[in-house]
């Protein structure tokens, strides 16, 4: 039996795992206990991230519609038709008549050979991953005000954090390896502050627990910010040799009262004070949120940002900021070049030296306007823009929330979809691909804190699936390309020429550690734990203003409730890979027991008042619609609002009228049912 060390592909953590084969089968995974990560731990997904190659509905051959039905075919049939359909599109509505989405589980590898087939085979930018749905917040933010879209420092540095700020995400659940890594350094004399509107794990054992009205996270950051400034705590040296636009900032801040961001916060004052007074004084704090806080107003991560930047909380061991990725390969993905206004390595699609230097390796001429995001693509097919949709393991009927992806697949003139099964989005596809499993091929994943890391190969794909990334090389060539990759690695070269910090990233000098962190170049073979180390900073780093703060939050009188949509730990039980594990479907399935129609949740005092029962169907009313739902009745959320998941996608619909936005914050009220 032999154990071959691998990383897992479940979340963005990117813990290190052992694979345990015959070289037929896998029978189970296994912690590394010296990978950087974590360290011997891995949760519940992990133990089971390796059954998805074992399940039984597995694709083992193309699949083509046929008089409405699916049969199997061959893999010249399933290619000649592709490329027939897409040509004959392309050339009669144009190269932007086509979109390609992939998932931000997709390897480098894939992600990067389909954004480079979207534009310089067909002469699109209309490229995106499956978040793309939610927005592209934080990257966007991140390159502006710290010239980087990604972790500043490493999860490993947590340990020698003085203070920890974590923002809007469940790490218990969500991130589980994260959470314990914080509860540690919590027992070890870090102070952890929690801002979020939701109870959880990590918020029940912090020192501080900001439980904010949502939508005010912005207030609270500029409250922070201006009590440092008052203070005198703001690190002025930093300020003036490695920034700029302080000005600016402070004057946007100049109006924010502490008394009057407690109420619209509707957090103490006095809990605000010290938070900011501990994150500005400790030798090294870092924040953290999750990259799903681009449901959220992009004002919060502004303003995580600023705070940050006023305390010189950057550049040091165990600070920094964190944008967590959930996806086990976001990072990545957007490292490749998956979206619709940027190509890999971040160059702006409109920046003529960006494109000129990819223009040149690749010796095609690329197209310089923005495409269309996911949102926009998997909205009634981008208004009637996109006639053909590729999707690369992405199953947007599934989890595209924010979207209206069933009715854009019916819309599309040719749908082609590469994916492990039969997926919901498949029906609606007129070829599927079948791909390579976990475990079946050797490629690379970036986790959240920039480490890119080799998966091994434990065994021989099942039928005739063929990886992805081969798929495209295969249907590029029959356009008349001359791809020539005969291995991953080959793929790898190549992004290292396209992709700056990914220099050095070859395959070999991947497996002489636990992976390396980019920036990984020729000056630094071995990878940047912590970004801006020792003052090495090339630029100025960039405040940004916030919204004037006026006190205009009104109380509702027939709406007295806000009503919030957001990710819970349910969200995942629709995941290909947790219904494709008996455990995990059970364990992420057990609330739906009690609950089996799904759950909107309300506090337990507010229920107290409108005398309703755990598990009562009510209504919940808005000015633009009402729904009907079952409660849970939890002290999860603060009082005064009710959580209603991504996945009772309909509930949303039909009170604001349309498909959800991550940014409605809607006032309702709830009242029993008439019988």
């Amino acid at each position: 039996m032999a154990h071959k060390l691998t990383t897992c592909t479940f979340c963005g953590v990117g813990c290190g795992l052992y694979l345990e084969t015959d070289g037929k089968n896998i029978f189970g995974a296994y912690p590394s206990m010296s990978h950087p990560t974590n360290r011997g731990r891995i949760c519940i997904r992990g133990w089971h991230v390796h059954e998805v190659a074992s399940a039984p509905d597995r694709l083992k051959k193309p699949l083509i519609k046929k008089n409405g039905t699916f049969v199997e075919t061959t893999w010249d049939e399933a290619v000649n038709t592709v490329v027939q359909r897409l040509r004959e599109i392309k050339e009669k509505y144009g190269s932007d008549s086509l979109a390609f989405l992939c998932s931000p589980r997709c390897s480098n590898e894939e992600s990067y050979l389909l954004q480079k087939f979207a534009r310089a085979v067909i002469g699109t930018n209309n490229v995106d991953h499956g978040t793309g749905v939610y927005g592209h917040n934080s990257i966007n933010v991140l390159l502006e005000m710290i010239g980087v879209p990604a972790s500043t420092n490493s999860i490993e540095e947590l340990d020698k954090s003085e203070v920890i700020i974590v923002d809007g995400v469940d790490l218990g659940k969500q991130l589980p390896t994260i959470g314990g890594r914080v509860i540690r350094a919590h027992l070890n004399g870090a102070k952890v502050i929690v801002i979020d509107s939701r109870r959880h794990r990590v918020a029940e054992n912090a020192d501080i627990f900001l439980q904010i009205r949502p939508g005010t996270e912005y207030i609270l950051y500029g409250a922070m910010c201006k009590i440092i400034y008052d203070k005198g705590l703001c690190n002025r040296s930093f300020i003036k040799g490695h920034c700029q636009d302080f000005d600016k900032f402070l004057e946007s801040i100049r109006g924010y009262d502490l008394i009057g961001a407690s109420d619209e916060c509707g957090v103490a004052p006095d809990l605000i004070e010290k938070a900011a007074t501990w994150y500005a004084t400790a030798k090294n704090a870092a924040i953290l949120y999750s990259t799903g806080i681009e449901s959220r107003r992009v004002e919060s991560i502004i303003g995580s940002v600023n705070l940050c930047l006023i305390a010189g909380q950057i550049g040091k061991e165990g600070a920094g900021i964190y944008p967590l990725t959930e996806h086990n390969n976001l990072q990545g993905v957007c490292d490749m070049g998956m979206i619709p206004s940027r190509f890999a390595g971040y160059y702006s699609v409109d920046d003529f030296a960006g494109r000129a230097r990819l223009e040149k390796i690749w010796g095609k001429r690329l197209p310089t306007s923005p495409g269309l995001n996911a949102r926009e693509t998997l909205t009634h097919c981008g208004n009637g823009k996109i006639k053909a949709i590729w999707l690369c393991r992405y199953d947007p009927v599934s989890t595209a929330f924010f979207a209206d992806a069933v009715s854009s697949l019916e819309r599309a003139e040719f749908v082609v979809v590469q994916h492990l099964f039969k997926t919901a989005t498949g029906d609606y596809a007129d070829v599927i691909l079948p791909c390579t499993a976990y475990g079946e091929e050797q490629v690379t994943f970036t986790n959240t804190e920039r480490r890119i890391q080799l998966t091994a190969k434990a065994i021989e794909p099942l039928g005739e699936a063929i990886p992805a990334w081969k798929q495209i090389c295969m249907i590029a060539n029959a356009f008349g390309e001359n791809w020539d990759y005969n291995t991953a690695a080959d793929v790898m070269a190549e992004i290292g020429r396209v992709v700056p910090f990914y220099e050095r990233a070859s395959y070999d000098n991947l497996s002489a550690d636990y992976g390396r962190q980019w920036p990984c170049t020729l000056e630094k073979p071995h990878g940047t734990k912590t970004l801006f180390a020792d003052g090495d900073i090339p630029y100025k780093f960039k405040f940004l203003p916030l919204p004037g703060f006026t006190e205009q939050r009104m109380e509702e009188k027939d709406y007295p409730l806000q009503l919030i949509f957001g990710h819970s730990l349910y969200y995942w039980h629709r995941n290909v890979l947790i219904q494709h594990s008996e455990i995990l479907k059970r364990e992420y399935r057990i609330l739906l027991l009690d609950y089996p129609e799904g759950f909107v949740e309300v506090n337990t005092s507010d229920a107290e008042k409108l005398k309703v029962r755990d598990g009562e169907k009510v209504q919940i009313v808005a000015r633009t619609g009402s729904a009907v739902a079952a409660v849970r009745l939890t002290n999860e959320i603060r009082q005064g609002t009710v959580f209603v998941p991504y996945f009772l996608r309909e509930v949303g619909e039909k009170i604001l009228g349309r498909a959800i936005n991550g940014q409605d914050y809607v006032p309702v009220r709830i009242q029993k049912l008439t019988t």
